[in-house]
C-alpha cells in the first residue's frame, strides 16, 4: 500500500511538472513570436528606404529635360537660318531693265543738266544692287563704241534689294550747256551730244540706256552720280 500511495504521489508529481514544463513552453513560443515581428518589421523599413533611394536616381528626368533645353535653344537657330536665306544675291545684267528721264530737279541752261536711271527687276526673285555707277556716253546700238565721263561720287553707298517688279534708281547731273542753239560750255570746250548712255553697276553689268525724249546733251564729259537707291530721286 505505501507502495501504491508513493506511486500516485510521483505519478502526481510529475503531471505538475510536466504542465510546468507546457506552460514554460508556450510562454517561450510567444516571446518567440513577439521577437520574431519586431526582426521582421525594421529589416522591412530597411528594405523601403533601399528601394526608395535607386528610384531617385532611376528618375532621369532633369537628363531628358536637359535634351529638351537644347532642342529648345536650336529653335532660336531656324530665325538665325531664315534671316541667312533672306539674303539676296546680286542682281545679274539679265534680271534688270533700265530706261531714263530728265530729271525735275536740274542745273540751269539749256542741255540735259540731269539725269534719272531707273533699274527694274524683271527677275521672279529679289536681288541686290549696290555701289555709285560708272558713265560713258555712246551712239545708238553700239555700247562698245563709248566715251567715259569722269564719275564725281556723292552719297554714301549701300546694298539696295529690289523685289520682283521693284525698282531702284541713281541721279547722274551733268555739266549743263548754256546758251542758245548748239550752245557752249562755260569752260571753252565744246559740248558733246549722246543719243544713249552705257551705265554699269558692280556685278550687275554695263545697260545702254536712252532718254525717253531727246539725248543727252552736256559739257566736259563729267558727270555727278548718287549711289543707287531704293528712294526715286527728284
Amino acid at each position: 500500500m505505501q507502495y501504491g500511495t508513493t506511486t500516485r504521489a510521483t505519478v502526481s508529481a510529475m503531471a505538475v511538472i510536466a504542465a510546468a514544463l507546457a506552460l514554460t513552453a508556450c510562454q517561450s513560443d510567444g516571446d518567440g513570436t513577439a521577437t520574431k515581428a519586431p526582426t521582421t518589421t525594421p529589416t522591412t523599413a530597411a528594405s523601403s528606404p533601399a528601394s526608395a533611394s535607386p528610384t531617385a536616381p532611376a528618375t532621369a528626368t532633369p537628363s531628358a529635360s536637359g535634351g529638351g533645353a537644347s532642342t529648345a535653344s536650336a529653335a532660336p537657330a531656324s530665325p538665325a537660318s531664315a534671316t541667312s536665306a533672306g539674303t539676296a544675291p546680286t542682281c545679274a545684267a539679265a534680271a534688270l531693265e533700265t530706261s531714263a528721264y530728265q530729271a525735275a530737279v536740274r542745273p540751269d541752261g539749256t542741255g540735259t543738266g540731269a539725269a534719272v536711271i531707273q533699274f527694274k527687276n524683271v527677275s521672279a526673285k529679289p536681288c541686290v544692287l549696290r555701289g555709285h555707277p560708272t558713265v560713258a556716253g555712246a551712239g545708238n546700238g553700239s555700247p562698245q563704241h563709248n566715251t567715259p565721263l569722269t564719275v564725281t561720287r556723292t552719297g554714301s553707298a549701300a546694298d539696295v534689294k529690289v523685289a520682283p517688279g521693284g525698282k531702284a534708281w541713281v541721279k547722274l547731273t551733268f555739266v549743263q550747256v548754256q546758251g542758245e542753239g548748239d550752245g557752249y560750255c562755260a569752260s571753252g570746250a565744246k559740248p558733246a551730244v549722246y543719243p544713249t548712255l552705257v551705265v554699269g553697276l558692280t556685278g550687275s553689268g554695263a545697260h545702254q540706256v536712252a532718254l525717253n525724249d531727246g539725248q543727252f546733251a552736256e559739257c566736259d564729259n563729267k558727270v555727278t552720280a548718287t549711289a543707287v537707291s531704293a528712294v526715286k530721286p527728284a
